[in-house]
């Protein structure tokens, strides 16, 4: 069997049988197809059977000396093992040539957040300039994107759930919850404040003036269907030029920034981490150097022996 075809059976079983998300998958297939491609430049008649460590390593430095970072690379390390893993299980080779092979240290680069200040900015409607009067349609999305800004720096959530939101999750949010569909299919509650609660609402009672009669997400886009993860990026992105802000905003910035300012306030690692839906402490912890890069740039300007004269 070619590599193509084990790859295409292999992302078939990710798919339907383990529920990876489409996005995973066509990460998966992007790698895969890189790994086949050096195969066939770099080693000619070498296969998956008689594939080495050393080969991948080649791989590795042929990847990194073209710009790939470390970070990529190591994603990339990850989908490949992963597939030997798999053709393992499966009797058709004898050792994983990825096992011990590791990507390049790559920098550590704290994630960009918003100060408090910048996101009530954000998400004050009257903060930019004037909206213009529109159509009925328009108000309505704006009512949408409202919504959809509030809830993410209320609760944390990554797009993927954002968008995954069905009109039944609206039963919990009486209560301040909602239940979210997170990575490797695991749900969460996580609390929903006040002014998302709020938002939600104006946009659910005109939501029937721009959805289809029979489509279940929460959120739609202009045609009536599930709103897709790009249209909330480039709506953000007007937001945010609309406000006059500075920086890029993405969704995920707002993630990082109501996890920073949680963790400011309360100092509580476990109970962000479990908002956040992390597996692990160590993803949630890095919030903790925000805290503290945020402590030394106010020690820099503030106290009177850190001035330099």
């Amino acid at each position: 069997m070619t590599l193509s075809a084990s790859v295409d059976l292999y992302l078939d079983e990710l798919a339907q049988q383990r529920r990876q998300s489409p996005h995973t998958v066509s990460n998966y297939r992007r790698d895969l197809r890189t790994l086949d491609r050096l195969i066939g430049e770099l080693l000619g008649g070498v296969t998956c059977k008689n594939l080495q460590v050393h080969h991948i390593r080649r791989f590795v430095v042929q990847l990194h000396a073209a710009g790939l970072s470390g970070r990529s690379l190591a994603r990339m390390l990850s989908a490949w093992r992963g597939f030997f893993r798999w053709l393992g299980g499966r009797g058709e080779i004898s050792a994983n040539p990825v096992d011990g092979v590791k990507a390049p240290k790559r920098p550590h680069l704290l994630p960009k957040v918003l100060s408090p200040d910048e996101a009530m900015h954000l998400l004050d409607r009257n903060g930019g300039e004037e909206a213009k009067e529109g159509s009925a349609q328009e108000e309505s999305l704006e009512l949408r994107d409202q919504a959809m800004f509030e809830l993410f720096y209320s609760s944390g959530l990554r797009l993927a759930e954002l968008v995954l939101l069905d009109l039944s999750c609206l039963s919990d949010l009486a209560d301040g919850e909602i239940r979210v569909l997170g990575k490797r299919n695991k749900t969460r509650i996580v609390p929903v404040g006040g002014k998302a609660r709020e938002a939600i609402q104006r946009w659910v009672d005109r939501r029937g003036e721009v959805a289809k009669p029979e489509e279940t997400a929460l959120f739609v886009g202009q045609r009536g269907a599930r709103i897709h993860p790009r249209v909330v990026e480039e709506r953000l992105k007007q937001r945010a030029r609309a406000q006059r802000m500075r920086v890029g905003v993405h969704p995920h910035m707002l993630r990082h920034s109501v996890a920073s300012h949680l963790l400011q306030s309360s100092g509580d690692l476990r109970a962000v981490q479990e908002m956040l839906g992390h597996s692990s402490i160590a993803s949630t912890q890095v919030y903790t150097h925000l805290d503290f890069q945020h402590l030394a740039q106010v020690y820099d300007v503030a106290h009177p022996r850190a001035k330099r004269k």
